[in-house]
């Protein structure tokens, strides 16, 4: 299926499981789970997985798909609103005593990815892979915090609606080619 993929983590968040007690980690982790799987929800999303302090959604495998165009807005649409709320979200925590604020990084990936059940006779998971997936994965591993990149391929279907900046080839992990990518600025 052609989908558009989002991945999402927390920017330092294994040394501040170091700094915090494990139950304020906690209380936090659930908060930025939470405030983000609300906005994913709202935008037509999909939570594939939680990855620690990460997240994974999808668009286009649900029956809210308006078509690859429309999928992309959408998930891009979510990105900045997530952004957006982690503003927010960082002056509750503040107020809580977390002085060092957190700051998440977002990566954005549309094309055709494979979907199914994987796994063991004991363990299946519903799940998306593919090159398409790894791409998105990597935008995130390698976006500043507080930014959204996007590759190419997303940026073709959104750059009508969404002001981008063009940040150029940037070279990932697993690929042999350079990707060119897009940083978000706003609808």
């Amino acid at each position: 299926k052609r989908l558009t993929i989002f991945f999402a983590d927390i920017k330092g968040f294994s040394q501040m499981s170091e700094e915090l007690e494990a139950e304020t980690l906690t209380d936090l982790l659930n908060s930025f789970l939470t405030e983000m799987t609300k906005i994913a929800t709202q935008y037509g999303g999909v939570i594939n997985k939680f990855m620690g302090d990460g997240v994974m959604v999808v668009f286009g495998d649900n029956a809210n798909s308006s078509g690859a165009r429309q999928d992309a807005i959408r998930c891009v649409s979510m990105a900045i609103a997530m952004k957006r709320r982690i503003k927010v979200v960082q002056h509750e925590w503040f107020k809580k005593g977390i002085r060092k604020p957190l700051q998440i990084r977002m990566g954005i990936n549309t094309g055709y990815c494979t979907v199914g059940t994987f796994g063991t006779a004991d363990h299946l998971d519903y799940t998306v892979l593919g090159t398409h997936v790894n791409l998105a994965s990597r935008l995130e591993t390698a976006a500043d915090p507080g930014e959204i990149l996007i590759s190419y391929e997303t940026w073709s279907l959104v750059k009508d609606v969404v002001m981008c900046r063009d940040k150029g080839d940037i070279h990932v992990k697993g690929f042999s080619q350079p990707i060119q990518v897009y940083q978000v600025v706003d609808l």
